[in-house]
């Protein structure tokens, strides 16, 4: 009894010093009231967000008994309140309620996803407003007098609540979700606290804090331990509270899993992904080792087994032993195989010796066909299509993703152009802030005025950027092409999307600059822009701050700016820590070949010139790496610009060294005819004329080429062409002309030596290259191909146009004509004989080389070698990892290198991901809106919460955040709120009235209240879902989906959903 008369005293003391010294509520027991009906607005307030509802009256008088229109409007606001047709007491006028359902429709949107949370929010408000014990918890501290002697307005009071009853009611809304902002909702709820700092104190008080713009009047809650009386003194309330996953009624639903812990069913972990390439049970980078190995261990025993076995020795007719091996009647006792490949050779041997004597015959007429041939192929290069999109680079057509793709932008176009700039400081040392509304906190050198102001110049430049088009002969500017979410049909400059921490000022200078004094817990102290900025990194939803500055945090285009949009390199939520500011603008993205595309890249050209501008003047200030989405395409054609000098190098290298190796030179008088200066560069322009053919070829048959086509099939078949080209003409020079033998016969006889050889390595080239298409990546598939052909045509102008060109520069050379000026003769020259040197490289291989390698000992040591260096490469083989990054594709000086970097490093968000619904899937009836959504009365296992179990597990799903859902936002736009209304009479009756629109009219909600979870009719469904989506979302209404959803839902003619998204 003792402790109980403290506990009393204690709370009158609390009273007595809040109050001043005066009591406006001197009488605290049950059945008494401290304020009674409206007494107008508040005195003290001007500009709120929203209409506010007016103060009530001064009275500690009794409860009224409730009766009539009165009772009934109580018992539909504060249901809780009501306890019987004669035995209903209340402390409000039916005025206060009707200001009561006003007041709770704005939060009602917010919460009524989660019925116990919504009903235990209402509850906690109708105690304040209406409980007929209303005295024995409220104690009024401040009053406004009115003129006319009526009676005081109270304009501040205390609200005593026990610890336990406000606890359970924040619990009940803790885990509340707003889908389309990806967000709790008590983080829109908790002033400068957001989500992750929010308690039951901190929610309640920023409820009762007018600095928020909707609260009509001061509120000071207390919470106190369990309830405690004594001799009248304040009674803490503790009320019931219905728990998230208790239903509340009969035929109520309990909150879902996704806003309340307790509803969740048990999930086990799955089990971790494998991404283990595999061949049946086994690693498939073992089993390939395995495999190779295998084969390797067989071909050397089938090897050694021919090589070792004795075989029997036959005895011949007469007793004799016939000659020994396994091919008997074959020339040199060859086998089988050894005899079949020997024909082989053979007779392709004679069919190249024919047709190399019948080229050498007909130069000209070769060469000129050969000419016709290649020209008419190149000439496809006029119709070159070449491919820079990464997409089409590297996604199959055929592949899953990429036909999900394909569909998602067939529906619901192409996802948004982003064109970003990350700013870092690192000359700027970082500084300590005691903010008045979080106390000290640690600011990095960016988080600068000087440079917030010149990050501010540089979006204004680029807000207001236009780039000429010759085109469509006038200026592009941002409101062309930007991304506007809340006007995409008629956007203005102020309507693109731009998000940056200047847009938590709404990109204004003044209010960048603003500072103002502030008095808090007695502490005065001046607020500025990080002020500002911590409130708005804490709860960017917020309308209006809790700072002297009573700024917005919404962007000046209508939507909020979450922290990891504007700024990165913090840990956990320091956001003031932030090592980098990043900017985005975000433009419309359109199909191939639509005008507006071009007009999307030309404004982005300016972009760039712009940052880049910007970077260099800033050099000593700021750390600049930006991209546009044009980037990575302009970067990639780039590299092909920068090759041409190597392409052309290499060429001329390949063109000197085939020219000075190719000349068997005798004497030094004899140089200018032995050249071979002019085969060299016929020899070159074969390889060039084949790769233009090859890629000619395709460009007819509309095959998309590439960069990759460009930059590596000219060497390769450069490569491959300059080794014919050495063994065809090092064999004519080595090879002696026999006695009486024509010239065009020697070369015949040179080309039916060496054709086999070139044919067979052209060949198994080319077919190497054709496996290599049968990959689906389009980029490889296409090089693959290309080079394959090329390969082929290389070998068949080798084979005509350049054995042709061997034979005019044979016969100039016969006639003692110098190179390149062949037309031009010259004195007689001493003949270069039929004995020629082998060279210094041949005679190196021949003496010192190959007497070397087979050596005995170096054969063994060479096998070990090889055998190491094949293992090696197996254990390697099974240690790559799978994938190609973006970095690879660009140039060196890229400045995209540093852009990549910085986004690893500072950019804390992840790549978007689409769940989408293809057609035929029936949403408006309530089964099927029930398997989607997530939302109270949704199935347990629904699309979105099965999505939301896959969040509590990010390591194997990849997956962040839970989806934000339409049918969920379209539900709760739906409920009886101020969102959904009809006109109920008038011209334009039954028709949606926005919920911007303040007329008596619009009384008639879209569909009607019920027990349960609200659930459209057909008819219903398919009438409201295109207001919903074309409804903007505002501080009345905040479910509107304009802005979030009105491209997730692709509608027919008839309006029947034909395909849909969740994201």
């Amino acid at each position: 009894m003792a402790e109980a008369g403290l506990g009393g005293w204690l709370l009158w003391a609390l009273l007595l010093h809040s109050a001043g010294g005066e009591l406006y509520t001197p009488r605290h027991e049950p059945g008494y009231c401290a304020f009674y009906d409206e007494c107008g607005k508040n005195p003290e307030l001007s500009g709120s967000l929203a209409s506010l509802a007016n103060v009530s009256c001064l009275s500690n008088t009794p409860a009224r008994l409730v009766t009539g229109a009165h009772l009934s409007l109580l018992r539909r606001v504060c249901p809780g309140l009501y306890a019987g047709p004669a035995a209903t007491y209340a402390c409000c006028s039916r005025r206060q309620l009707v200001s009561l359902e006003a007041s709770l429709a704005l939060t009602k949107a917010l919460l009524t996803r989660c019925p116990a949370c919504a009903d235990n929010f209402a509850s906690l408000h109708c105690h304040n407003t209406c409980s007929p014990d209303q005295s024995a918890f409220i104690n009024v501290t401040r009053v406004a007098v009115r003129g006319g002697g009526g009676p005081a307005a109270v304009v501040a009071y205390e609200a005593f609540y026990e610890r336990r009853f406000a606890e359970d009611t924040y619990a009940s809304c803790s885990r509340v979700r707003i889908p389309a902002a990806a967000s709790l909702a008590v983080g829109a709820m908790c002033g400068v606290y957001g989500s992750a700092l929010c308690d039951a104190q901190r929610w309640l008080n920023y409820q009762g804090d007018t600095g928020n713009g909707l609260a009509p009047l001061d509120i000071t809650f207390h919470l106190v331990g369990p309830r405690r009386a004594a001799g009248g003194a304040l009674r803490p309330l503790a009320g019931n509270v219905t728990r998230c996953d208790e239903p509340r009624g009969a035929g109520a639903a309990a909150c879902s899993c996704l806003d309340c812990a307790a509803s969740c069913p048990a999930v086990g972990r799955p089990r971790a992904l494998d991404a283990t390439f595999r061949l049946g049970r086994m690693a498939g980078g073992p089993a390939l080792a395995l495999i190779l190995c295998g084969a390797l261990a067989a071909l050397a025993a089938v090897l050694t087994a021919w090589r070792v076995r004795p075989g029997p020795a036959p005895r011949g007719p007469k007793g004799g032993t016939a000659e020994r091996g396994p091919g008997r009647g074959l020339p040199g006792g060859l086998s089988l195989p050894g005899g079949l490949s020997l024909r082989t050779h053979t007779l392709l041997s004679r069919g190249f010796r024919t047709w190399g004597t019948w080229v050498a015959s007909w130069p000209l007429a070769v060469l000129a066909a050969s000419v016709a041939v290649v020209v008419a192929l190149a000439a496809g290069l006029a119709f070159l299509e070449l491919t820079t999109d990464p997409v089409e680079l590297w996604s199959a057509p055929s592949s899953r993703a990429r036909k999900e793709k394909a569909f998602h932008d067939q529906h619901f176009g192409p996802f948004f152009r982003t064109n970003q700039v990350i700013l870092t400081a690192p000359q700027r040392p970082s500084y300590r802030y005691d903010s008045l509304l979080l106390g000290p906190k640690n600011f990095s050198g960016v988080l600068d005025a000087e440079l917030l102001l010149e990050l501010l110049d540089l979006q204004e430049t680029l807000r207001h950027l236009r780039v000429w088009s010759p085109r469509e002969r006038r200026n592009v500017s941002l409101s062309d092409v930007c991304y506007a979410p809340l006007s995409p049909r008629n956007a203005s400059l102020a309507d693109c999307c731009i998000n940056s921490l200047l847009q938590y000022f709404q990109s204004n200078r003044t209010r960048l600059l603003l500072t103002a004094n502030q008095t808090l817990t007695g502490q005065t102290a001046q607020v500025d822009w990080r002020d500002h900025f911590l409130y708005c990194a804490n709860a960017p939803l917020t309308f209006k701050d809790g700072t002297a500055l009573a700024l917005s945090c919404m962007a000046d285009y209508g939507a909020p700016v979450f922290p990891f949009l504007a700024v990165g390199g913090y840990k956990g939520k320091d956001y003031s820590e932030a090592e980098a500011l990043i900017m985005t603008f975000s433009l419309k993205n359109y199909p191939p070949g639509d005008p507006g595309l071009a007009r999307a890249k030309l404004w982005e050209g300016g972009f760039l010139e712009e940052v880049q501008a910007f970077q260099r003047r800033t050099a000593g200030m700021f750390q600049v790496t930006f991209m546009a989405e044009r980037s990575l395409e302009d970067e990639v054609s780039r590299t092909t610009a920068q090759d041409l000098p190597v392409f052309a190098v290499s060429y001329l290298v390949i063109f000197l060294y085939i020219s000075l190796a190719l000349g068997s030179y005798t004497s030094c008088s004899r140089v200018p005819v032995d050249a071979k200066v002019t085969l060299g560069l016929g020899g070159v322009t074969v390889v060039l004329g084949a790769v233009m053919a090859a890629m000619g070829l395709f460009s007819y048959l509309r095959v998309p080429s590439s960069l990759v086509v460009l930059q590596v099939v000219p060497f390769l078949v450069l490569a491959v062409g300059a080794d014919n080209i050495f063994i065809f003409i090092l064999e004519y020079q080595r090879l002696p002309r026999r006695p009486g033998e024509q010239r065009e016969a020697h070369i015949g006889r040179a080309l039916g030596s060496v054709g086999p050889s070139m044919l067979l390595c052209s060949v198994s080239e080319a077919i190497c290259f054709f496996l290599g298409a049968l990959t689906p990546m389009p980029a490889v598939r296409v090089f693959a191909l290309t080079s394959g052909v090329a390969v082929i045509l290389d070998f068949l102008l080798q084979m005509s146009a350049f054995v042709a060109l061997v034979s005019l520069d044979s016969r100039r050379q016969e006639a003692s004509r110098p190179d390149v000026c062949c037309c031009i003769r010259t004195r007689e020259l001493p003949s270069s004989g039929q004995s020629q040197s082998e060279g210094l490289l041949i005679g190196f291989f021949r003496k010192v080389y190959a007497p070397f390698l087979l050596h005995r000992v170096t054969r063994v040591v060479v096998l070990l070698l090889f055998l190491a260096l094949f293992g090696v490469g197996l254990y390697f083989m099974c240690h790559i990892s799978v994938g190609l990054d973006q970095e690879l594709a660009l140039p060196k000086d890229s400045y995209l290198l540093d852009y990549f970097l910085f986004l690893n490093r500072y950019f804390e968000v992840g790549a978007p991901v689409y769940f989408v619904t293809t057609g035929g899937y029936n949403f408006s009836s309530q089964m099927g809106m029930n398997a989607i959504c997530s939302s109270a009365g949704c199935k347990n296992f629904s699309l979105t919460q099965k999505i939301q179990y896959a969040t509590e597990f990010p390591e194997q799903s990849y997956l962040a955040i839970p989806a934000s859902s339409w049918v969920d936002d379209f539900i709760d736009w739906l409920t009886p709120s101020s969102c959904c209304r009809l006109y109920a009479f008038g011209p334009h009756k039954d028709e949606f009235c926005s919920s911007t629109v303040n007329s008596l009219a619009c009384l008639k909600n879209c569909v009607s209240l019920t027990l349960g979870p609200v659930r459209p009719t057909v008819e219903q469904f398919h009438k409201y879902l295109p207001w919903f989506l074309n409804d903007p979302p505002n501080i009345k209404c905040p479910k509107g989906g304009l802005a979030a959803y009105s491209t997730s839902v692709d509608l027919g003619p008839d309006g029947q959903i034909l395909v849909a998204a969740e994201s």
